[in-house]
């Protein structure tokens, strides 16, 4: 199985082979701003299992959870598509939205649920 990510112009393209290890929602502030929406989606996967392609530019902050994060964008158009959470080594985190597969897995946790939007469904009750 391969599935393929890219940016809104198209210049940055990500290839991933096999499922995603794990999709996490997340609610934090951090994400809510990154993504202009409500909250972040992101796919997990070994880096062993990503091929990128193309330019990009890169932008490293703190996460909530106190490890750092480095964040890799398009350069021409901006999309966020990937990033590195140092607190999973050896692994990249895939922004689900980039891949425009309405089949693609959904979460099977949310983290930062203190950030939640009120009108959003927790996905464990």
């Amino acid at each position: 199985m391969q599935r393929v990510a890219t940016c809104s112009c198209g210049e940055l393209t990500v290839r991933c082979t096999d499922d995603p290890v794990l999709v996490s929602m997340c609610h934090c502030v951090s994400c809510q701003k990154r993504t202009g929406a409500p909250y972040g989606l992101a796919a997990f996967y070994h880096k062993e299992n990503v091929q990128v392609s193309g330019g990009y530019r890169s932008f490293e902050r703190s996460s909530d959870s106190g490890y750092p994060v480095r964040f890799h964008f398009c350069g021409t158009c901006g999309s966020t598509v990937f990033w590195e959470p140092f607190r999973k080594p050896g692994m990249f985190a895939i922004a689900v939205g980039a891949f425009g597969d309405p089949c693609f897995p959904g979460p099977s946790q949310e983290v930062h649920t203190e950030s939640r939007h009120a009108w959003i469904k927790p996905l464990k009750a």
